[in-house]
This record gives structure tokens, C-alpha cells and sequence, in this order.
């Protein structure tokens, strides 16, 4: 009855990427339904991961990260957790060979998040980006290409500037809990209690030149099962930037940018023109 069990962990992860981010799930599906319980796996174990350190203010968040960290490689040994996030997880590894060093970096980026507060060079930047948000990217490419290494290799870097955008968005878009919940600052060298509009400028400049790669490079050559759905996620993203970039520098912090139900069906409708169309 382990396939009961496995189906109940999918479950979860999908209900953990519904209660926790209603955009992603909007682009999920948009997906083929025969990869979409892989990518609510892989979204249910990052989530769990980014909320220890994130919230979990009252616990012990070093500990809990160990014991994640554990959990998740008995399961990966032993092909089953009771976690059933780490169930479904370790199923989605196995399944399409993700690289241990793509977990290794994610969990590496998360467990600094324990400790670090500033990011002072760009080397330290790029790591924590690559750690928390480019290997997500390709855990999710694995699966699109379906085994396919050369598309992989081939979609590789299109993959990581998408992921860096993603997580280049949510840093300008979470600015003030970043910096006042939890004292982190992100971008190298920057005051961000007094960001200039020409600083803002160049953080806007290079997560656009990230998402026109990306979609240059990427989206447009994903295998039909993915394109839509991760040009959804896309479009989503560079409406926030849109918005962002139109915030003045000195209110950024205290604005709280976020896209309107009616805007994501706005959004969905004039995308799937597009897709139908093959203009994407």
C-alpha cells in the first residue's frame, strides 16, 4: 500500500504550494498534469526549508534544520519518510536523478540564512542566489526535460537567470521584513535604509537582463509540457518588477507590492492568447 502513502505525500506537497503561494499554483497548472505533482514536491521542500529559518522564530531553528536536513537523507537511502513533504521530495529526486549538489547548495543557502545578515561582495551575493534560487531552476528543468541531458545542458543557464530573477524580485519586493524582521540585507554594498534611484536602477537593470535571457534563451525552447506554465510564472514576475520599478526608491521600503486577483486573470487570459497563438 506504499503507493496510498506516496499519493497522500503529493497531496501534501500541492496543499503546502496552494496555502503557501497562490501564483505558483496558478502556474503549476498550467503545466502537463503528468509533471506537476514533481514540481508541488519540489516546491513543498523549499518551502519547508525557507519557513524554519524564516518564521519559526520560537523554535530552535538550527536544530530543526539539522533534523530536516537528516530526515531528508534517511529518506533518500531508504526510499521512504514519514514526512510525507520528504516522501514526496525523495521520490521526485530518484525519479529524475536531480544532482545531490543542487540540494547541497539549497540547503547551504538556507542554513546561512541562520546566521548571516549582510552579503558584502558579489561573490557572496551570487552563491546565496545560486544556493536559494538557481538550483531550484534546474531541480525544475530535470523534470521539464524528462531525462533529456543535452536539453538540459542546452536550457542549463536559461534555467539559473530565470531562478535569479525570481529570487532578485522577491528580495526588492520583501525589503522591509527582510530588513526589519529579520535584519538580513541581500544586495552587495547597498544601504537599503537610504536606496538612491540610481542604485535601484542598477538592481532593475540586472534582473531584467536575467528575465530577457531567460526568456531568449529558455522559456521559448521548453518542451511543450513546460512552456506555458513557466512562461505564466514569468509574466507574473515581471508585472511585479513593473510595478516595483515604479515605486520611487525612497517608499520602496515601506510599499508591499502585490498583483491583484483580476490582474492574474488578466494575466492568464492574454498569455494563453499568446501561447495559442505560437507567439510563444
Amino acid at each position: 500500500m506504499k503507493e496510498l502513502f506516496d499519493n497522500v505525500s503529493y497531496s501534501c506537497s500541492k496543499l503546502v504550494t496552494k496555502s503557501y503561494s497562490t501564483s505558483f499554483s496558478l502556474a503549476v497548472n498550467m503545466l502537463s498534469p503528468n509533471i506537476r505533482a514533481d514540481i508541488y514536491n519540489i516546491y513543498g521542500f523549499v518551502r519547508f526549508a525557507d519557513e524554519i529559518v524564516d518564521t519559526f522564530h520560537e523554535y530552535d531553528k538550527e536544530e530543526l534544520m539539522k533534523q530536516f536536513e537528516k530526515d531528508y537523507y534517511d529518506a533518500k537511502k531508504t526510499g521512504i519518510s514519514l514526512n510525507p513533504i520528504l516522501n514526496s521530495f525523495q521520490h521526485t529526486v530518484n525519479k529524475y536523478n536531480i544532482d545531490d549538489h543542487m540540494v547541497q547548495a539549497f540547503l547551504k543557502s538556507m542554513k546561512a540564512d541562520l546566521t548571516k545578515k549582510e552579503y558584502e561582495t558579489q561573490e557572496e551575493y551570487a552563491e546565496y542566489i545560486y544556493g536559494s534560487a538557481d538550483v531550484v531552476g534546474l531541480m525544475c528543468l530535470k523534470v521539464f526535460v524528462n531525462g533529456d541531458e543535452s536539453k538540459f545542458s542546452e536550457l542549463k543557464d536559461a534555467a539559473m537567470r530565470l531562478g535569479s530573477a525570481f529570487q532578485k524580485v522577491n528580495f526588492l519586493r520583501d525589503l522591509k521584513d527582510d530588513y526589519e524582521l529579520l535584519n538580513r540585507s541581500y544586495f552587495p554594498n547597498v544601504d537599503l535604509g537610504k536606496l538612491t534611484p540610481t542604485t535601484k536602477q542598477l538592481i532593475i537593470k540586472e534582473i531584467e537582463e536575467d528575465f530577457d535571457y531567460a526568456y531568449k534563451n529558455g522559456i521559448l525552447k521548453l518542451p511543450v509540457e513546460a512552456k506555458f506554465g513557466v512562461y505564466m510564472a514569468y509574466r507574473y514576475y515581471r508585472r511585479l518588477l513593473k510595478k516595483l520599478k515604479a515605486v520611487p526608491s525612497e517608499k520602496i521600503m515601506d510599499s508591499r507590492i502585490r498583483i491583484s486577483n483580476p490582474m492574474k486573470i488578466n494575466l492568464l487570459a492574454r498569455s494563453y492568447v499568446k501561447y495559442k497563438l505560437n507567439i510563444i
